[in-house]
């Protein structure tokens, strides 16, 4: 939301008029507010992985609408990449389709487009930009390479013993509990762009932290607990599985369907490397043992996301970017704080690393937390399957037609307690 969000505040603030019509909208609602406002220019942003499918998948449509030569699009986010956009797109989109890095290069390809429309002399697009590939390089051909059904991983870890099976609501989670697990740099420097200036008369880092970024936060702290911003709310469980193959089977812990299968997450192997998987890191169906697995959402609240779209209708931008940064980066503090918690559930805690930094950066602790839409699982349709198990409608949290978590400050996680478990790239 922040990225389309900036890019609505420096169009408006040179005269465009810019139709918002909020986060994860389905193609058809956005063609049917680009007729409904005469709009110029279709602008659309993804974050995740998944997004450069549905991207493709929203220009096809358009295509088959017929609507393609009537509306340029304007493709930007962290998902793409101007190859993909303006070689891989472009050659699908049967309109001109452009990539933007950021919002004020967003706005040079709005000002080439409308001088386009309006006919000035000279005026065109800037040229689609192709893959570079070097002259000298040849060909190779590449050996077939065979993918073993699992990786190396250890099969005879011992198995943790959860508290209780099934699913838990916790709400009233005090702010001093996992405040301790806000990352600060990630919030000064990341979302509130404290960045030091240059030359010898530039703030260092450091000194803009003393001097701006903890005076901020704190007098945001105290207007979260005096305004009832955010309302943080957890729904968590622990759930029997085993797995089989590439697959992680969930099994009923009780009633008439016990140790029966229940779900199925599927996850993608390294073609390379240790041909690491999801679910190797879980008891294997042959072995005859039952694992377990921790799932976790984590959420602010709609009451955050209502904050900030107040802020952002009342034109304080600068509150408004701060207030969202902020929230953001407290959903990830209130995930990592429950990820400790499940981890002193299943008597993991005492291998945490005693400092705060090296804890969360370097993975100092056993059991990972993986989240749906990042390298080792990146279906994010899978996350249906989550809230099948654990219900999250209960604290406020839906699952959007794009298969992303309402409110935006909500976040699913998959936790695997295996020692070996760590972060890595399934592509």
């Amino acid at each position: 939301d922040i990225g389309k969000n900036l890019v609505d505040i420096i169009l408006s603030n040179n005269g465009y008029t810019v139709v918002n019509i909020g986060i994860k909208q389905p193609i058809s609602s956005i063609i049917e507010a680009a007729q409904e406002h005469q709009a110029d220019v279709i602008g659309m942003s993804g974050l995740l992985v998944k997004s450069t499918v549905i991207m493709r998948e929203n220009l096809e449509e358009m295509n088959a609408r017929g609507v393609a030569e009537q509306y340029p699009v304007v493709l930007g986010g962290a998902a793409l990449t101007r190859a993909f956009v303006e070689e891989d797109l472009a050659a699908m989109y049967e309109g001109d389709v452009r990539y933007a890095r950021d919002a004020f290069e967003g706005l040079r390809l709005m000002d080439a487009l409308m001088a386009v429309k309006r006919g000035e002399p000279d005026a065109v697009l800037p040229e689609l930009r192709s893959r570079r590939v070097r002259s000298s390089a040849r060909t190779v051909t590449k050996e077939e390479v065979e993918i073993p059904s699992r990786s190396d991983v250890a099969i005879d870890v011992p198995l943790p013993t959860p508290p209780f099976w099934g699913d838990r609501i916790v709400k009233g989670i005090s702010l001093s509990d996992y405040l301790p697990y806000l990352d600060e740099r990630a919030l000064f420097l990341g979302q509130w762009g404290l960045k030091p200036g240059r030359g010898a008369d530039g703030a260092s880092y450091e000194e803009l932290v003393e001097t701006e970024g903890r005076p901020r936060l704190r007098a945001w702290l105290d207007r979260l607990h005096t305004e009832g911003i955010i309302n943080p709310a957890v729904v968590y469980g622990y759930f029997p599985c085993y797995s089989e193959g590439d697959d992680l089977v969930i099994v009923w812990h009780e009633g008439p369907h016990e140790g029966q299968e229940r779900a199925r997450l599927h996850f993608p192997r390294q073609r390379r490397d240790r041909h690491l998987c999801l679910a190797d890191f879980y008891r294997p169906g042959e072995s005859g043992e039952l694992d377990v697995v921790p799932f976790t959402i984590v959420t602010m609240g709609q009451s955050a996301s209502d904050a900030t779209a107040r802020l952002f209708e009342a034109d304080s931008y600068r509150e408004y970017l701060e207030l969202h940064g902020l929230s953001v980066q407290l959903t990830e503090a209130l995930a990592e704080f429950w990820h400790a918690r499940v981890r002193e559930e299943l008597g993991l805690a005492s291998g945490d690393d005693p400092d705060m930094a090296h804890l969360i950066a370097k993975q100092g602790y056993q059991g990972s937390r993986y989240s749906f839409g990042y390298p080792a699982c990146p279906d994010l349709e899978q996350q249906v399957i989550l809230m099948d198990l654990l219900d999250p409608g209960r604290i406020g949290v839906e699952l959007s037609e794009e298969f992303q978590l309402h409110p935006e400050q909500s976040t699913s996680a998959i936790i695997a307690h295996h020692p070996e478990a760590k972060y890595f790239n399934a592509s």
